[in-house]
C-alpha cells in the first residue's frame, strides 16, 4: 500500500506563547513512555508497526532538488504498508523541543531526525540531564554496530544514533574570488559583502561556523570576530536552505557556509563547477555527525525503532548520501565514483564534545544572539532549519 506523506509547518513557540506553556497539559504526567523504559534486552515480541509517525526534521530534508525525504518516508512505507510517515517542520528547529522540554509540554512527534552533539549539551543544560529523547535500546536497532568510529555523538545517555556526516566549509565562486586561506582573510576588503551565513541557533552549519571560530579562537575572541565578519557586511539567514538554495544558487552572493561535499551535487545537477569550489580556512573544517532519537514521549515506539533501524540499512544509506550529499554513517558502503571524485575533506578536521559543550554552549548561542540577532535578513517563507538546525544540501540535500 502506497500512501501519501505529509508534511507539516510548525512554529516555534516564543514570547507569550511561552507563558502558556507551563499551563499544558504535560507528556505522560508521571508515567512512563508509552511502551515503558527502555531496558528490554530483547524487542517486543508484537511490535506495533500500523499508524503515523511523525518525524521533525528541518526543511531541506523534504524540500528542495532531489531531497531525502520523500524517498525514505516511501521506502519505509513500502517495507511496513501500514505505516505512513508525517513530517514535522519546526520554525525554530531544536530549539522549539527544548522549549517544550523545559515546560514538561505536551510533544506529540515521535522522532528527532538532524541534531548535533551541540543540541544535545544545551538540551542536557536546560531541559535536565538525559532530557526530551529516550536512552535507546540499541538491541532494537539493527545496524547500529555498523555506524564508523569516530562518529559517536559522544552523549553519556546514549539518546541518538548517527545517520549521516559532512565538514563544514567555505563553498565559493572562484570568478569572483580567490579562496581565503585564513580566517583572518575573510575579513579583507577582497571579502566584503560576499559572505552568507546562517544562525547558529536554527542551522546545523550556522552552529557549526560559530563552533569552529569558539574551536579556534576561544569563545571571546570568536564574538570579536564576528564582530568584524558583521562589518565586512556578512549576510545572516535563519536556515541553511534560505542561504544555500535561494541567496547562493540565486548568485546574490559569492560565498556561503556550506559542507565540503557541495562539488558532489553540483555535480549531479551539472551545476558549474566554478562556483561550487570549496575553501577550508586555516586548512580546517567542522566535523558534524548528524543524530536521530526517539522522544520521551513518542506515542509509535515501535514504528520510531522501525524507522532508525531502516534509516542504517545500506539502502537508505546509499540514498541518504546521494541525495543529502554527506559521508555514511555506516561501515562498508560503496558509493557512486563521483561522490569519491568530487567530495572534499578538510587537511585538519576540527570538533568540540559534549563534555566540552555542556554548560557552555546555551552561553555562547545567546551571547551571539544578543549581539548579532539585528543582523538577521527575512527570508521568504520563515522556516528555519528544522531541528533547531538544519542540515546542508538540504536539496542536495544536505551535505
Amino acid at each position: 500500500m502506497k500512501r501519501r506523506t505529509v508534511v507539516r509547518a510548525i512554529g516555534g513557540a516564543s514570547g507569550g506563547a511561552l507563558a502558556g506553556l507551563a499551563g499544558c497539559t504535560t507528556r505522560n504526567g508521571d508515567d512512563e513512555p508509552p511502551d515503558g523504559p527502555d531496558d528490554e534486552d530483547t524487542e517486543p515480541e508484537d511490535p506495533d508497526h500500523d499508524g503515523t509517525l511523525r518525524i521533525a526534521t528541518y526543511r531541506s530534508m523534504v524540500t528542495g532538488t532531489n531531497p531525502a525525504g520523500p524517498w525514505l518516508a516511501e521506502a519505509f512505507e513500502e517495507t511496513y504498508p501500514d505505516a505512513e510517515i508525517e513530517w514535522v517542520l519546526p520554525e525554530s528547529g531544536v530549539e522549539h523541543y527544548v522549549r517544550r522540554g523545559e515546560y514538561d509540554t505536551e510533544i506529540d512527534v515521535d522522532v528527532l531526525f538532524g541534531f548535533t552533539v551541540g543540541d544535545l549539551a544545551r538540551i542536557d543544560d536546560r531541559v535536565g540531564a538525559g532530557g526530551l529523547l529516550r536512552e535507546l535500546n540499541l538491541k532494537r536497532v539493527e545496524g547500529a554496530e555498523r555506524i564508523r568510529d569516530g562518529l559517536d555523538l559522544g552523549d553519556p545517555h546514549n539518546r541518538a544514533l548517527t545517520y549521516d556526516a559532512g565538514y563544514v566549509s567555505l563553498v565559493y565562486d572562484e570568478r569572483e574570488l580567490d579562496a581565503p586561506d585564513t580566517f583572518a582573510e575573510l575579513l579583507e576588503d577582497e571579502y566584503e559583502d560576499t559572505l552568507l551565513a546562517q544562525h547558529p541557533g536554527t542551522s546545523i552549519p550556522g552552529q557549526a561556523f560559530l563552533l569552529w571560530l569558539i574551536e579556534t579562537a576561544g569563545p571571546d575572541d570568536a564574538l570579536e570576530y564576528w564582530e568584524e565578519l558583521a562589518a565586512n557586511g556578512v549576510r545572516i539567514h535563519e536556515s541553511w536552505s534560505d542561504a544555500y538554495n535561494d541567496a547562493y544558487m540565486g548568485e546574490e552572493r559569492p560565498m556561503v557556509v556550506s559542507y565540503s561535499a557541495d562539488p558532489v551535487f553540483a555535480a549531479a545537477e551539472e551545476y558549474d563547477m566554478e562556483r561550487h569550489r570549496v575553501a577550508f580556512p586555516n586548512d580546517e573544517g567542522y566535523a558534524v555527525p548528524e543524530g536521530m532519537g526517539i522522544f520521551e514521549g513518542a506515542r509509535a515506539p515501535d514504528l520510531a525503532y522501525a524507522f532508525l533501524e531502516f534509516v542504517l540499512s545500506t539502502e537508505a544509506q546509499i540514498e541518504l548520501a546521494r541525495r543529502n550529499v554527506q559521508f555514511p554513517a555506516i561501515r562498508d558502503v560503496e558509493l557512486h565514483p563521483a561522490f569519491g571524485e568530487y567530495r572534499r575533506e578538510p587537511p585538519e578536521p576540527v570538533s568540540i564534545s559534549y563534555t566540552e559543550l555542556r554548560g557552555s554552549i546555551g552561553d555562547w548561542l545567546g551571547d551571539w544572539t544578543d549581539r548579532f540577532d539585528e543582523h538577521l535578513v527575512e527570508d521568504g517563507d520563515g522556516n528555519g532549519d528544522g531541528d533547531g538546525t538544519e542540515n546542508g544540501n538540504g536539496d542536495e540535500d544536505g551535505n
